[in-house]
């Protein structure tokens, strides 16, 4: 093919937030909405990209999987290269947590590193496939012979069952992760665990992040959560050093955050409820006052 091409975006219908759709149509690429969703798209990107000849970018690109390693030199370079003890990260297609798997195997072979933090992949309860896999179903890298059948199988009751994955964090709401395999090895190279937290769980531990100057989508806030969780089940350990990866930005999925600490039950309800949140702990909602003078002084001397 010839001639200057722009970017093409594919979403799935209905499934894609604002915040990023936004952006899509806002900087001039083509956008394709199909009938479907992450993973229905996922599929139909990849046999276009073929028929087309056009590059594919999502994280099934081994050189965009380069890039996401240097999350760890930075995060290294921050810490002065003291290791952590644990990295944690949101799964969805699995992108981050196959690169810095591959990140820090690299630094210990190049004597970078004296030894390699321990993974912790997390995925949304309603979108839960590598839990399944490895916690449930025993699937391991076993260095490089995994046993397909186990995710072949599931996949199967996935198609049988017409299950889609569904979550208030859309970044990682994905049945199908492209990086499956290479995320088993990382796994395996830094004796990783998995879980799975709920929307209630994730959405409360973005009000906390956002607390502290620092905005997250959703799914980003799943690390944190997932964090708690193992900390709770004494797999962390009070006196590790924890590093939790948020990947996206707050401004990704500006309707969920509002939606939380909004005062409009129906609001709420129709963002939030339909997902399984049921209260907002750490909410916190805008004060309403008259237009006038001395009302604004006593509510801002009454709340702050």
């Amino acid at each position: 093919m010839t001639g200057l091409w722009k970017a093409v975006i594919f979403t799935g219908s209905g499934k894609t937030v604002f915040g990023k759709l936004s952006q899509a149509l806002d900087y001039g690429a083509l956008t394709v909405q199909i009938a479907g969703d992450f993973d229905d798209a996922m599929v139909r990107v990849r046999e276009v990209s073929q028929e087309l000849g056009i590059y594919l970018v999502n994280s099934i690109n081994p050189f965009r999987l380069e890039g996401q390693k240097t999350i760890m030199l930075r995060v290294l370079e921050a810490l002065r290269w003291e290791i952590p003890d644990w990295i944690v990260v949101p799964g969805g297609n699995l992108g981050n947590s196959s690169a810095f798997g591959k990140a820090f195997s690299e630094l210990l072979e190049l004597g970078l590193i004296d030894r390699i933090p321990r993974l912790a992949v997390i995925n949304a309860t309603g979108a839960n496939t590598l839990f399944e896999l490895y916690e449930n179903r025993g699937l391991r890298w076993n260095q490089g012979v995994a046993d397909e059948g186990i995710s072949d199988d599931y996949f199967s009751e996935l198609d049988a069952s017409q299950r889609k994955a569904t979550t208030l964090a859309s970044a990682i709401e994905i049945n199908r992760p492209v990086n499956l395999r290479k995320c088993l090895r990382a796994l395996e190279t830094c004796d990783g665990v998995v879980r799975q937290v709920t929307d209630q769980e994730i959405i409360d531990a973005k009000a906390q992040v956002g607390a502290g100057g620092i905005g997250c989508e959703p799914a980003s806030a799943a690390s944190v959560a997932g964090a708690r969780t193992l900390r709770a089940e004494g797999v962390i350990q009070p006196s590790d050093r924890v590093v939790c990866i948020l990947t996206g930005h707050q401004l990704k999925d500006p309707d969920a955050t509002v939606a939380y600490h909004t005062t409009d039950q129906d609001r709420f309800d129709q963002v939030l409820g339909k997902r399984g949140v049921k209260r907002a702990s750490f909410a916190n909602r805008a004060v309403t006052v008259p237009n006038d003078l001395d009302e604004i002084i006593k509510a801002i001397q009454l709340y702050s």
